[in-house]
């Protein structure tokens, strides 16, 4: 990077006012990235260890990786390609599903996800789980704000709330007499996650009871034959927030389990969850992730489709819907520089009570709350703040039949999407397909196969670039998302500097980034198609 470039990033930094925490919920200046000139300097004497993972799930670099203020003058952005590699391969996941007899009777044939984190620590998270007592598998995409807290209770509770609304009467008998007799309860899901994924350990007790609320609720409620799917998410995403409501206000046991459901309460997550059995798709979304399909044409050219909407101040039916619910007097007031009540910029969200609660509500928590201030809770009223609740965390639920020609699914936080379009996330991943495809060799063996001969294989192979290329496609994603330059390439300088900016400036350039991508079997798809 040039000292000219780099020196106005410095200054830059230090003249604005730079608040911890999601940018949505602050108003800062985020300087063009496309007019950035990343020419580094390197420094020959720098050497750095590799990655490091934290402790509560959020990918994080060694100090000697990231700097840790923007007043140090001399920093270098040098890494390694294989230091590059490191870190952005450090919360890869992935998972095939298993074959039935040889078939794979599941339309999911694989998914691909990882995350990069901004915030330290990082507020993004994300689920994925196979349904045990109903059918189909889930995914989700979980984006915090104000803190990682509500992300991460919404990460660990959701897919249960929505099996939960699935699941047939006499299931929920069976779980509710397994219970009463204090007998082992079937699992619900089988959960398929990162080894630094972390849970709430210490409040999993209350998450379970405030679950067995609810299903006693679906038991008394006496509906045959049951939800449909979109009303079963639209009933699990409103009750669980209902829940992070009511939780905070409710006695606890401990001054930790206060201090969780508080921080849960006070924070926010936006979320985008899909649900796949067969060909059939749903997917429920509030706030500004975001999930698109990729299509193949029967010509060969890929297609995009969208299957959620940003719910922001930049929709038209977010307006409309806002307008409608509070009174006209408040129609210039509801969105003020883009963000609802001039705070947030998701006008959908789970937690954030402060938009949703009365003044005085609010006040009687925090009064008898131990220091908020070290909970990193925001007290903060906005002006015009009349008639809550401004924010509601009910999705919208689009459902798609999936045909053949549907080849993969994308979810991920807006991370990526503010730097990368739909269009080309498809256009990447459709890319990926192809070369993994083109650059898989045919091991056609000689007989007898010998050493040597094995060993020119490996040679081609290298050679046609397979060992260059990112296995996992998020990770691809994530690499062109920060390091992409004006020619659509990636950019090693630019990806460097990106990964090494100090913790004080990352944000100002890049958000947390968590991407899931699913492939889709087409065989089995095509099969549901003929035999019905």
């Amino acid at each position: 990077m040039s000292r000219t470039v780099s020196s106005w990033i410095l200054s830059s930094a230090r003249n604005s006012i730079v608040l911890h925490g999601k940018g949505r919920w602050y108003s800062i200046c985020v300087p063009n990235r496309n007019k950035i000139k990343w020419k580094l300097l390197f420094s020959k004497r720098c050497l750095y260890p590799a990655g490091s993972c934290s402790l509560d799930g959020a990918f994080s670099f060694g100090k000697a990786f990231r700097h840790t203020s923007t007043e140090e003058e001399h920093f270098s952005f040098q890494l390694s390609p294989s230091q590059i590699n490191d870190i952005l391969r450090a919360g890869e996941l992935s998972h095939k599903t298993l074959d039935l007899n040889g078939k794979n009777a599941s339309s999911v044939l694989r998914f691909e996800s990882n995350q990069l984190a901004s915030n330290s620590p990082m507020e993004d998270r994300r689920s994925a789980a196979t349904c045990l007592q109903t059918a189909g598998m889930m995914f989700g995409v979980f984006d915090g704000h104000a803190g990682a807290a509500c992300a991460q209770a919404v990460s660990e509770r959701l897919l249960h709330y929505i099996a939960v609304s699935l699941m047939s009467r006499q299931s929920l008998e069976e779980i509710e007499l397994a219970v009463e007799a204090m007998k082992p309860v079937r699992p619900i899901l089988q959960w398929h996650k990162h080894p630094s994924d972390v849970e709430y350990r210490e409040i999993t007790s209350q998450y379970f009871e405030n679950l067995r609320v609810y299903w006693q609720h679906l038991l008394d409620l006496d509906i045959e034959p049951g939800l449909s799917l979109e009303e079963a998410m639209i009933c699990a995403f409103k009750r669980l927030d209902s829940d992070i409501s009511l939780e905070v206000q409710a006695p606890q046991e401990n001054e930790l389990m206060r201090n969780i459901a508080l921080q849960v309460a006070f924070s926010g997550a936006t979320a985008c969850v899909a649900h796949i059995d067969g060909v059939h798709l749903h997917v429920a979304n509030t706030g500004d992730c975001r999930a698109v399909l990729g299509v193949r044409e029967e010509d060969g050219t890929w297609s995009t489709l969208p299957l959620t909407r940003d719910h922001n101040a930049y929709d038209e039916f977010e307006i409309r819907r806002l307008k409608r619910e509070h009174p006209r007097s408040e129609e210039k007031t509801l969105f003020v520089n883009d963000r609802l009540l001039g705070i947030l910029m998701p006008s959908r969200a789970f937690g954030d009570v402060q938009l949703k609660w009365s003044k005085e509500l609010q006040h009687s928590i925090l009064e008898n709350s131990c220091d908020v201030e070290a909970l990193n809770i925001y007290q903060y009223v906005p002006p015009n703040y009349h008639t809550p609740p401004y924010l509601t965390a009910e999705p919208e639920v689009t459902y798609h039949k999936l045909r053949s020609k549907d080849k993969f699914l994308v979810i991920a936080s807006d991370g990526l999407w503010e730097m990368l379009s739909n269009e080309k996330v498809v256009k990447l991943v459709a890319g990926h397909l192809t070369e993994l495809h083109v650059q898989k060799p045919q091991l056609t063996f000689k007989k007898p196969v010998n050493l040597g001969y094995m060993h020119n294989l490996l040679l081609q192979r290298k050679s046609k670039g397979l060992a260059s290329l990112d296995k996992n496609i998020a990770t691809h994603l994530i690499r062109h998302a920060i390091g992409s330059n004006e020619y659509g390439e990636v950019d090693q300088e630019k990806l460097a500097a990106m990964l090494t900016l100090p913790d004080d400036l990352a944000r100002m350039y890049r958000d947390d980034i968590t991407v899931t991508v699913v492939y889709f079997n087409s065989e089995t798809i095509e099969n549901y198609y003929r035999s019905n």
